[in-house]
């Protein structure tokens, strides 16, 4: 986990009792967070799937992000806990979170804990991170055409799998969601674009041809 990055175990474990961390556990479709509330704390994902989602007007789920295990859940609110959450949090299947309130990351460790200062700079890491995640996701939505849309989010994927060929974690209902398009648009337009000889793909399996 990045927040525990360059810790030993036995550190961890006795930064867990200074932090007063809790393990705490949704069921598939329960709530973790909702639009609106207010954070104090921020969580980690230790098992299972979540997804961070918002409602337009016509109450349609929008997906801003897919989350995991190791994934980070609210980092950013905590920082600001007079603030409302923008957005609901989302368990997809039973998950498992540990839970940290914001305020013992910052204060003094009364126990002296020698890795303490590694856990704040890691914090730090993680909201600088979390913003780099938020500018790729606008990267995608600004794009004029569906297809640029589409070509931007499987150049990043491809990117980070450091490979032309790569499996996406979208199925075509969540991905259409994720990059605010509709289901039959992204279908025809995948279509088009293998038809051009840009990608191919089988399920959530691509392959980018397009410097073929």
């Amino acid at each position: 986990m990045n927040l525990f990055s360059g810790i030993e175990p036995g550190e961890i474990a006795k930064l867990l009792n200074c932090l007063q961390a809790r393990r705490i556990q949704y069921a598939s479709g329960e709530m973790i967070l909702e639009e609106g509330s207010r954070v104090r704390k921020f969580g980690i994902i230790l098992s299972g799937h979540a997804r961070s989602i918002k409602w337009d007007t016509s109450g349609r789920v929008i997906i801003l992000t897919l989350l995991e295990k190791g994934s980070e859940i609210g980092v950013l609110l905590a920082a600001q806990p007079e603030k409302e959450s923008p957005v609901s949090i989302q368990a997809q299947d039973d998950v498992s979170v540990l839970m940290i309130p914001y305020d013992r990351v910052l204060a003094p460790c009364i126990k002296a804990c020698p890795k303490h200062d590694r856990l704040l700079r890691n914090y730090i890491s993680i909201v600088a991170q979390k913003g780099l995640v938020l500018h790729e996701r606008i990267d995608c939505l600004l794009k004029s055409t569906v297809r640029e849309k589409i070509m931007t989010y499987l150049l990043r994927i491809s990117h980070e799998q450091k490979s032309t060929s790569f499996q996406i974690p979208l199925n075509r209902n969540a991905m259409s969601e994720y990059l605010n398009i509709e289901r039959s648009a992204l279908s025809r337009e995948l279509s088009n674009m293998k038809r051009d000889g840009l990608i191919d793909y089988h399920l959530n399996n691509f392959r980018l041809k397009y410097n073929n």
